[in-house]
């Protein structure tokens, strides 16, 4: 963890097909601060599904908006945040009835933020009038059994 830097920020065009560049690189900074394949899978995810949300309703697939990720390390954890700067719709978001959607009683759609939650340790989304919104991920190496 010594060898890399504490954070490391990327900035991507709305156009769908980049949010693979921050799930790629996020796998990669994973991989070397240890953390186990499932987990690294897990983050890639919800990473990806971040990025295709601030893509599509934040900034509205608007080309010359960009969605900023910033991943952050700590010895034990990998923080990212994901930043649309749009004026799309702005949180908090309705969580998403699991009951009604399986029964067909609302859309399919909309999984995203319940996908998002159960793939890591902690998830928010915060909103701000002036700047846009972002959801801040948190994701803990598991601890070694001595």
């Amino acid at each position: 963890m010594d060898q890399i830097a504490s954070s490391i920020e990327l900035r991507l065009p709305s156009r769908l097909g980049f949010e693979k560049i921050a799930m790629n690189t996020a796998a990669s900074v994973a991989r070397i601060m240890g953390f186990p394949l499932d987990r690294i899978e897990d983050l890639k995810t919800a990473i990806a599904e971040a990025c295709i949300n601030a893509m599509e309703h934040g900034n509205k697939l608007d080309e010359s908006l960009c969605v900023g990720v910033t991943l952050s390390m700590t010895p034990d954890t990998l923080e990212v945040r994901v930043l649309d700067t749009g004026k799309g719709p702005k949180f908090p978001v309705e969580v998403p009835d699991i009951d009604k959607k399986m029964h067909e009683e609302q859309q399919p759609r909309g999984m995203g933020i319940f996908l998002i939650q159960s793939l890591v340790d902690e998830a928010e989304w915060v909103s701000s009038p002036s700047n846009g919104s972002y959801a801040r991920l948190l994701i803990r190496l598991p601890q070694t059994q001595n």
